[in-house]
């Protein structure tokens, strides 16, 4: 039996619903986004990992340069890392000189070296407090099949309005001001609620809804995520619901942009194959959406993967929901993700030859590092 998290951090939600659209492709969600700025009448709030000096960040910077020289009010934050050699050969300057309040978060110092490996990996669009782009899309020609091709990107993302709007700009407003664990005091009784993976009870937020979630299943589990690279307690509470009876199903990409990832997730295979964990492979492209969806009637959805670096180090964001509609569509995308998914075979898996064992033994050595 695992012993649950000390810290209740998972809130309560109620039944008002949030009328939550989904994005799986990139092109759809860049126009959406830029129609959104474009009708900014006050403020606009931009957090980001990646800002691209590309075909897609470049519109992006136009849209916000010409909104801030309307007299609009626009703040951008990007990760220092995320955005290093991406960013800051010209864009930087161009907003700047247009009038958008530009940071870089965690820029490098030399007298405080281990805080560049705390990253802001939240990709937040807030516009006038009114409607909020989340998930795990950057601003990078990646992610668009316009400019990428049909090797693009499979990701995910959400936008919503009214009350989680205002919630996003709230948690925008505290994490630009620097206060990195602020919490929402929203008393609204919704479906749907943003969470940060930080809060003044708890640094591993997320890790712990997690991990609840899981050991509350009852029937199935179902986990997207690029980087799969979990803790000791978060195998142990999948393999607790494995023995339970609930169908645990992991979506991974079998092409991914970070070898030593996908070495550090293939030393946990074995383990959980053994226990009944169901591994499939996305075989079509580079799969870098973060989903779970427990039930059919929870979810969440944001930029947090299931790895040691967001769980217990970067700056995430999440959206947790009951909400039966989207948790329906996120159920009918994972089956829709699966058709172009190869099982993993768990006989097969145990005959697999030294060099990949050793690679898996260098991946999993610096998992805490990817």
């Amino acid at each position: 039996m695992v012993e649950p998290c000390s810290c209740n951090p998972v809130p309560k939600l109620g039944t008002v619903g949030s009328n939550i659209q989904l994005y799986t492709e990139g092109d759809h969600l860049f126009e959406s986004m830029l129609a959104a700025i474009a009708s900014a009448q006050e403020q606009i709030r931009m957090e980001t990992y990646i800002f691209a000096d590309d075909e897609v960040g470049r519109r992006f910077a136009r849209a916000l340069s010409e909104r801030a020289r309307a007299g609009v009010r626009v703040r951008l934050l990007v990760d220092a890392l995320g955005s290093l050699f991406q960013f800051y050969r010209s864009l930087g300057a161009e907003l700047e000189e247009s009038g958008v309040q530009v940071r870089h978060f965690h820029r490098w110092n030399w007298r405080e070296p281990l805080r560049y490996n705390r990253r802001n990996h939240r990709k937040l669009l807030v516009v006038d407090s009114h409607k909020t782009f989340l998930g795990g899309f950057n601003i990078h020609r990646q992610s668009s099949q316009r400019y990428f091709g049909v090797a693009r990107w499979r990701d995910t993302h959400a936008s919503f309005q009214a009350g989680l709007a205002r919630q996003a700009g709230e948690l925008f407003d505290a994490f630009w001001r620097g206060d990195r664990r602020w919490l929402t005091t929203d008393d609204e009784k919704k479906n749907s609620v943003l969470v940060p993976n930080q809060s003044r009870f708890c640094r591993r937020r997320l890790a712990c809804i997690y991990n609840d979630l899981f050991e509350n299943a009852k029937e199935q589990i179902c986990l997207t995520t690029p980087y799969f690279v979990p803790d000791h307690r978060t195998q142990k509470v999948l393999l607790a619901a494995v023995e339970r009876g609930v169908d645990v199903r992991l979506l991974v990409p079998r092409a991914s942009d970070v070898r030593l990832a996908r070495w550090a997730a293939n030393a946990v295979y074995a383990h959980l194959l053994d226990a009944g964990v169901r591994i499939f492979e996305y075989l079509p492209r580079m799969l870098h959406a973060k989903v779970i969806i427990v039930d059919g009637n929870r979810a969440t959805l944001g930029t947090a993967n299931l790895d040691y670096r967001s769980l217990f180090q970067n700056y995430e964001l999440n959206l947790l929901s009951q909400d039966l509609d989207l948790c329906h569509r996120l159920q009918a995308q994972f089956e829709t993700d699966l058709v172009e998914a190869s099982a993993v075979c768990a006989t097969r898996w145990r005959k697999r030859r030294w060099v990949p064992r050793l690679a898996e033994l260098l991946g999993w050595s610096v998992r805490r590092w990817l």
